[in-house]
């Protein structure tokens, strides 16, 4: 990576946590930023945002159970599990605060730190998530039910990126079955668990999501949104709806996400009320 005209070496190895090795890479110097995957993801789909993010702080990437560099192992995967994993893996490098951009799955790893780890977060970023599965269009659920399928990939993007990468290219297929029982077994997460969420968040979907507006909305509200800001001054939060985006390519508007994410955290931290 180049900053300055300075070449900057970017750190990468495998950490021990709960049983797995994580992979993760560790771009940039400044305040802690952890960036979160989606599912079947890699750390490379965020390959249009993390050299400008790495120009103005230590932006921190790891990859999930099962997911890229990150070998599988005996267990389901489970939001919580992974919150965890992901905890103890900051812990590790000795990240006691970070700023936190979760895409997809990556935002429901997220929101689930802030909710069990809130020591850990500063300020969330969550793209293309929702806290339960209300949120998300009935027939895209019903879609997860019956097409998801290693088949149904073959041949895709985010099939070749897993096969470059994973140390076990077969292991595919059980990746495919584990996000698709974790999306299926999905029971969401309280209000009253969302509500209590201390970190201010910025909430981004794009307009053609498979996350519904009102799932947004819905989450925007239980975390302080959907409050007339000129009279009660504006909220901790902050919502975001990108237009002609889908949940695919919401993570490519490169300039629209950066311009906006760059600007939420670099931003004074709002007073508590």
């Amino acid at each position: 990576m180049v900053k300055n005209n300075i070449t900057i070496a970017v750190k990468s190895g495998y950490a021990p946590v709960n049983g797995l090795n994580m992979y993760y890479e560790v771009h940039g110097e400044g305040r802690p930023m952890v960036l979160l995957h989606g599912a079947l993801g890699t750390i490379d789909m965020f390959g249009k945002l993390l050299p400008s993010l790495a120009k103005t702080r230590q932006v921190i990437a790891v990859e999930q159970q099962a997911h890229g560099r990150t070998a599988d192992i005996d267990r389901p995967m489970r939001y919580q599990q992974m919150a965890d994993d992901t905890a103890a893996f900051l812990r590790q490098l000795k990240i006691d605060h970070a700023d936190v951009f979760g895409y997809s799955l990556g935002g429901g790893i997220a929101l689930q730190l802030a909710i069990r780890h809130p020591v850990l977060v500063r300020k969330l970023v969550v793209a293309g998530t929702t806290y339960n599965n209300d949120g998300i269009y009935p027939e895209v659920l019903a879609g997860i039910e019956t097409t998801f399928t290693p088949e149904a990939f073959a041949g895709s993007p985010i099939e070749a990126a897993y096969a470059k990468v994973a140390p076990n290219p077969d292991d595919w297929p059980t990746l495919v079955a584990k996000v698709q029982q974790l999306t299926q077994e999905f029971a969401g997460w309280s209000p009253e668990a969302v509500r209590a969420i201390a970190a201010p968040t910025l909430i981004i979907i794009g307009d053609s999501d498979i996350i519904r507006p009102e799932g947004a909305v819905e989450l925007f509200r239980l975390l302080g949104g959907g409050v007339p800001g000129d009279l009660s001054g504006l909220p901790r939060s902050q919502l975001a709806v990108l237009p002609g985006t889908t949940h695919v390519t919401l993570v490519e508007r490169a300039d629209w996400l950066l311009s906006m994410i760059t600007a939420f955290l670099d931003a004074p931290m709002p007073e508590a009320k």
